[in-house]
């Protein structure tokens, strides 16, 4: 099997689980897992805070200003949709589930708007004044 036909047969599983996501949403998740483990000293499990923040950094990178954008165009729009992909993708078989999980652990971890918007000068209360940013 060709390692196209392998990403073929692996998204047809996904979305078959949870088809309100694009297929790049799963994709995604799955690299904010590993963007995660890498930059820990060891690999372990990540709780689904941990990895809805790491799903937020790496957005970040990737996409910056339009983080937030891309993440709601993929059907992303909330912490509980990251966890409602992880489960897909643990119904599907790839991820493992640990006894102590649970996908409440993905509600309500952070707000999108302040999590991709603040931070940005237009997010900051200083640049909310106009005149006293142009000058």
């Amino acid at each position: 099997m060709s390692q196209l036909e392998f990403a073929d047969e692996l998204m047809a599983r996904i979305s078959a689980r949870a088809g309100r996501f694009h297929p790049r949403a799963y994709l995604f998740v799955l690299a904010a897992l590993e963007f995660r483990q890498q930059r820990l000293p060891a690999r372990r499990h990540l709780t689904g805070a941990e990895l809805s923040h790491a799903c937020r950094e790496l957005a970040l990178e990737q996409y910056g200003l339009m983080a937030r954008t891309v993440l709601e165009h993929w059907g992303i729009a909330t912490t509980a949709d990251i966890g409602a992909i992880v489960y897909a993708l643990i119904d599907a078989g790839l991820l493992i589930r640990q006894p102590e999980d649970r996908i409440e652990d993905f509600a309500d971890v952070y707000a999108f708007s302040a999590a991709f918007e603040e931070g940005y000068v237009w997010g900051r209360e200083d640049a909310r004044g106009g005149d006293e940013v142009m000058g």
